[in-house]
């Protein structure tokens, strides 16, 4: 790989592949370009992760080039790099909220399997907590903020978790479920390439769901402490979201089908939360 190689290993994922919305029209106009590139460097760095070609040595090489460009020991080999580096500049937001995403993708790239629920939380400290520290600080908010953000963020990973958790297994070879709470229960990672799930299986996603339903309610406080009006508006759609997912999650067995939201959910979702633009 040469200094000028461009690292980036693209899915053709967007955000519009997303379960909730990033950078919507909710979000302030002047602020959604930097939305829009914080998103693209962590949707890049998570394509070369979840790169089921690369080796990992190959993927943590090409994350440290990511990394080398945002901070500034390089200028090329990461487009998106660079443009979250001209922003992150402009806005004044600390650098940390993209590195530390780098840790986690960094794990992606070499870590299959997760021992304790203690194990994924501090995984998800570095894969979705930083997204919502970086929305909190772009908008100027009060790091008093940071706790509710982070409940809310740990929830949308590990209702991710719980969609994807067949797919993971067949694509990348890699789950989340936590082997503690798959032993406790009589079931193994094995069982996830079944068509359906077994009873032991439905016991791991219903502790899971319980407390991310706990995660939700502390998340709940987000939207009333929030000074920005838009701010509040997007954090109470997603985690309308959030609870919805949880529910059909609940409902629906993840391997005989794509438990998924969908507009209607959304819709309902903006009108219910409507009463947090005053």
């Amino acid at each position: 790989m040469s200094e000028s190689d461009n690292v980036e290993v693209w899915s053709g994922k967007d955000r519009g592949d997303e379960n909730f919305p990033v950078g919507s029209i909710l979000i302030d106009r002047k602020l959604r370009p930097h939305v829009h590139a914080y998103y693209a460097f962590a949707r890049n760095a998570d394509d070369i992760a979840d790169s089921p070609t690369l080796q990992p040595a190959d993927k943590i090489a090409r994350l440290n080039v990511m990394e080398a460009v945002l901070t500034g020991q390089r200028d090329t080999g990461s487009p998106s790099a660079a443009r979250l580096r001209t922003s992150l500049a402009q806005t004044k937001v600390p650098r940390v909220h993209a590195t530390d995403l780098l840790i986690a993708f960094r794990a992606d790239a070499t870590k299959n399997r997760y021992a304790t629920i203690d194990e994924l939380y501090h995984y998800c400290r570095y894969s979705a907590v930083p997204v919502g520290r970086y929305l909190i600080d772009l908008h100027k908010e009060s790091h008093e903020c940071y706790a509710a953000s982070d409940a809310l963020c740990v929830s949308l990973q590990v209702l991710n978790h719980l969609q994807d958790c067949a797919k993971d297994l067949e694509q990348l070879d890699r789950c989340y479920l936590p082997q503690a709470l798959l032993d406790h229960f009589g079931a193994s990672v094995e069982d996830l390439r079944r068509p359906k799930e077994t009873p032991g299986l439905r016991r791991v996603f219903v502790t899971l769901l319980d407390r991310i339903d706990r995660l939700n309610q502390a998340a709940a406080e987000l939207p009333q402490i929030a000074r920005n009006r838009r701010l509040r508006l997007e954090s109470a759609v997603i985690l309308r979201l959030a609870r919805r997912l949880g529910r059909r999650l609940a409902q629906n067995d993840p391997l005989a089908t794509r438990v998924k939201l969908s507009k209607t959910d959304g819709l309902l979702s903006a009108i219910g939360a409507a009463r947090h633009i005053v």
